[in-house]
């Protein structure tokens, strides 16, 4: 991956290609290259909807290559959510293809000219742009089938919904899975509305006729990846409980423990959370012919995804995720896995991060607007959103927006984003990392959730306010180091628990590019990378007064428990001393 593709929106006479060797990038993949290019060239205090924000698209280092689970995608922008730095990271298949490509990164700048749209093709040939105003408002699934009508179903698509058309601050970017759905998302932070904004409606990406990206050293890759490989298959987590019943696994753990955020964040427990349970979400999976395993792009060891169909067997969306059963289920008050299901395919369609909307219905519902449980009153007002009728739009702009028109307190957010599938106040490790991520309430962003409730990589008492703030801080380094490789988040839970399964990735890297890193040195890239965003939120006008959860966190107690987030901002303003 020797090359960076910019595509200047506002050239004259269209928007214009120019492939350029990755430079002062060299060396650089996923997050750490989308968080040094906007760091560098996007001025922290400009509009994210501007003509100086930049969208920046980097496959991980290890993507195109046979490294295993290493098909992340990042996407990087200044965010139209929280007005922070932003990197939202997705699965499917296009990171891939742009390894084996050699692009480092797609960055999609300058000043839209007119109201048309764009499509950007990409093939071993070279690049091509082309008017695309066919496709206007086009949800995501309608979009891919007529890009497969053209291009057939072994290319990747990058495409935004009618949300991104509509440059709302909940918008996705969406890309294709092994079947050629566009079922993975580029979810937080609105990275959809900035390319909406640049006037893309899709990138095709075509890698045929490429070869695997090569290791500089294949005896040693190919040794290293199988001890990696053997590690995620050997541990509990990925090799176990993941490929049998995907994230949804969390649903009875996270109620057992009392975590489990429901109806708008009131409560700890769900009382229908057995009829939402991966178990039973797995088993009606299977009893319909679809799939409990299944992977979002090929050479993945966990396989943690899954295909969901209806009771006459025809395909409704994507195995829905933990967040997002959690977001409409548990968060709503709605316990039907037919109407979670159809809720995903609603949101990945028109392009809604599912996290986003979940939460802003359940704000909706304690708004009066409609009632938790009201499956039917959901749906449509997801509908409204990807419409873009006067309510929609409120919906669109996120959770904060909506309690703010509707005269709420209990807007769940952090930084304007809304707080993911596990309370603060019962899971303290994560509420930190809520609290003082760069990135708005986020919870890949340093999962303590693993080491406070699954008991990962050592045990803290997620009860206590001890020791959360320099969990937080180690899991924030280690996850900005890993975002940047293009391995899935998942693999932490192997290696955290398991020294020589960290080491067969570290040795994979330097298999890969000929390098001799050691694990400190992997730890320096993730602290390099936080300090860069942190930097460039400072510029932007965040300072430590805004790494705080809201305050009624801190004042309602959360049953059963009946506890509140009691970390010290002394303890909280603690996580970036490195």
């Amino acid at each position: 991956m020797d090359k960076i593709l910019r595509i200047d929106v506002g050239a004259a006479g269209g928007p214009k290609a120019k492939v350029e060797p990755v430079g002062e990038y060299t060396g650089l993949g996923g997050r750490a290259l989308t968080t040094s290019v906007v760091s560098k060239e996007v001025p922290p205090d400009c509009h994210p909807l501007g003509p100086e924000n930049k969208l920046v698209i980097a496959p991980g280092l290890m993507s195109g290559s046979a490294a295993s689970s290493s098909g992340r995608l990042s996407v990087g922008c200044k965010s139209p959510l929280t007005g922070t730095i932003k990197e939202a990271n997705s699965g499917g298949t296009a990171s891939q293809a742009l390894g084996r490509l050699g692009y480092a990164a797609v960055i999609i700048e300058g000043e839209r000219q007119g109201d048309d749209l764009y499509m950007i093709v990409m093939d071993s040939s070279g690049v091509k742009i082309e008017k695309a105003n066919d496709f206007r408002m086009l949800p995501n699934y309608d979009l891919a089938e007529k890009i497969k009508t053209r291009f057939g179903d072994k290319v990747s698509l990058i495409s935004i919904g009618t949300a991104g058309e509509m440059r709302m601050a909940n918008s996705t970017i969406a890309v294709t899975d092994v079947e050629f759905r566009p079922s993975r998302h580029a979810g937080r932070g609105g990275v959809g509305a900035v390319m909406g904004s640049k006037g893309i409606k899709a990138i095709v990406v075509n890698a045929e006729g490429t070869k695997m990206r090569q290791p500089a050293n294949p005896d040693k890759f190919k040794e290293a990846n199988r001890k990696f490989v053997e590690g995620l298959k050997g541990h509990a987590v990925t090799g176990q409980g993941l490929p049998a019943y995907g994230t949804n696994i969390l649903t009875n753990v996270l109620n057992e423990a009392g975590g489990y955020p429901t109806y708008n964040f009131k409560e700890g427990r769900y009382k229908h959370a057995d009829k939402i349970s991966g178990e039973v979400q797995a088993d009606l999976e299977t009893k319909r012919g679809g799939l409990a395993t299944h992977g979002c792009h090929r050479g993945c060891a966990i396989q943690c995804s899954g295909v969901y169909h209806d009771k006459d067997g025809h395909y409704v969306t994507k195995q829905p995720e933990y967040e997002t059963v959690w977001a409409h289920g548990g968060n709503c008050g709605i316990c039907d896995l037919d109407s979670i299901a159809r809720l995903d395919f609603m949101d990945d369609n028109y392009g809604f991060d599912t996290i986003e909307m979940g939460v802003t219905i359940g704000v909706a519902m304690e708004a009066g607007l409609i009632k938790f449980g009201d499956a039917e009153g959901a749906q449509r007002l997801v509908d409204e959103a990807g419409k873009g009728t006067p309510l929609g739009r409120i919906l669109g702009a996120g959770a904060a927006v909506t309690a703010k028109c509707f005269g709420l307190e209990r807007a769940p957010v952090v930084k304007g984003q809304a707080m993911p599938a596990y309370d603060p106040r019962a899971v303290k490790g994560i509420g930190v990392t809520y609290a003082t991520t760069t990135q708005g309430a986020d919870h890949t962003a340093g999962y303590a959730v693993a080491t406070n409730i699954l008991k990962v990589g050592g045990d803290v008492d997620p009860l206590k306010p001890a020791g959360q703030a320099e969990l937080s801080r180690n899991l924030q380094i280690a996850t900005a180091a890993l975002d940047s490789t293009g391995y899935c988040l998942f693999i932490a839970f192997a290696i955290l628990d398991q020294p020589e399964t960290f080491q067969a990735m570290v040795d994979s890297i330097n298999a890969m590019y000929g390098l001799e890193l050691t694990g400190n040195d992997v730890v320096e890239l993730g602290k390099k990378v936080l300090r860069m965003e942190r930097q460039f939120n400072e510029q932007a006008g965040f300072t430590k007064a805004h790494d705080r959860l809201p305050r009624y966190f801190s004042r309602e107690p959360l049953a059963p428990h009946n506890v509140v987030f009691d970390v010290s901002d002394k303890e909280l303003d603690s996580v970036f001393n490195f």
